[in-house]
């Protein structure tokens, strides 16, 4: 390239910053690029009135609570979003799960106390409730109707820095990720919008600003790879809090890890996969206790559904099953078993 070439890049540049034209750029590329801005001003401005700032207090239990050393309350804060006019906000359950107090920012500055409605760990969801009517709220769309590529936006606070906006793509679909509580969450979205810190609860709207997903988790030190729980899980999970103030989900009692099946076993009683879950412990009183389940067995069904590792148990352990006999199929010592069990709810996490 020669310094004549650079020279003209250099005024190309300056050209485009000042508000001229690329000679390389045709007015449809400048009218793309104009509607990508238009894009994420309107669904930013749609959806920000509904944006809160979520400040917990959580009082320190155990040994730190005594020790004069440490303050006996820490504070976590986090985002949310108003989804209905009386005042119900989507959040993380990691945000106010055990908080003591919780407060919600609105975006036009107000402080107001809000109420857990209830939360689930096994999903990282949550509904708190603020009394304030006629409230600003955010429109609900479809996660099941997005597709890999489309514009997704992220409004939240990160680091405390109110209704701030990045935006990028739905990277991928149908990812799952790991919940505290261990289970895995299913249909989650990975989007490349920048999160951080204080984004967890806040909203992930498509270009028409209705919401797709809940943001939840970065991976870190890795960029552009965040994620957000699908808006029909917290739908649904949601209506099931709002209701009942919890989720409700079948328990049976071991601890267990996945292991690979000899071949000659699997063929010998031709079991549906070539892993299963060993069981490492088993509750007293449990509902595996009372089936006669042992330390040892290897789970390998569910009623008729294989079951190849933990993550399978879970899916088949829903609120329907809970009460409900069923035949689980085990194999003890190179013996293929089935035994009934009666699966209880699942304890609640404080």
């Amino acid at each position: 390239m020669t310094h004549g070439s650079v020279f003209r890049v250099f005024d190309e540049d300056f050209a485009t910053a000042k508000g001229g034209s690329l000679p390389g750029l045709s007015g449809h590329d400048d009218h793309l690029l104009d509607a990508y801005s238009q894009a994420v001003i309107g669904a930013a401005e749609k959806v920000s009135p509904a944006v809160v700032f979520i400040d917990a207090l959580h009082r320190l239990k155990g040994r730190r609570q005594a020790d004069p050393r440490f303050p006996r309350e820490a504070r976590g804060s986090g985002s949310g979003f108003i989804f209905t006019p009386d005042g119900f906000i989507l959040t993380n359950s990691h945000v106010v799960h055990g908080a003591s107090q919780i407060e919600v920012v609105l975006s036009d500055g107000p402080r107001v106390i809000a109420d857990l409605v209830g939360d689930d760990p096994d999903t990282d969801l949550a509904v708190v409730r603020i009394d304030a009517p006629n409230v600003a709220a955010a429109p609900l769309g479809d996660s099941n109707a997005i597709r890999v590529g489309q514009l997704a936006i992220a409004v939240g606070n990160p680091y405390g820095f109110q209704c701030t906006v990045t935006a990028g793509v739905v990277s991928a679909l149908g990812r799952s990720l790991r919940s505290t509580s261990g289970r895995l969450i299913d249909s989650v979205i990975q989007t490349d919008a920048a999160l951080n810190p204080g984004n967890s609860g806040g909203p992930l709207v498509n270009s028409r600003g209705d919401v797709i997903g809940v943001n939840t988790a970065v991976i870190l030190p890795a960029q552009g790879i965040c994620f957000a729980i699908g808006i029909n899980t917290a739908k649904f999970v949601a209506g099931r809090l709002i209701k009942d103030g919890k989720i409700r989900r079948g328990f049976i009692g071991v601890s267990g890890q996945n292991v690979p099946l000899p071949r000659r076993l699997v063929l010998a009683h031709s079991l549906p996969a070539e892993t299963g879950i060993q069981v490492v412990a088993v509750e007293p009183n449990s509902a595996a206790e009372r089936a006669g389940v042992r330390e040892g067995d290897v789970i390998v069904a569910y009623g008729a559904h294989p079951t190849a590792g933990i993550d399978d148990l879970h899916r088949l352990l829903v609120e329907e099953q809970v009460g409900v006999r069923a035949p689980m199929t085990i194999v003890r010592r190179a013996e293929k078993r089935v035994l009934d069990i009666v699966p209880e709810e699942s304890p609640t996490r404080g």
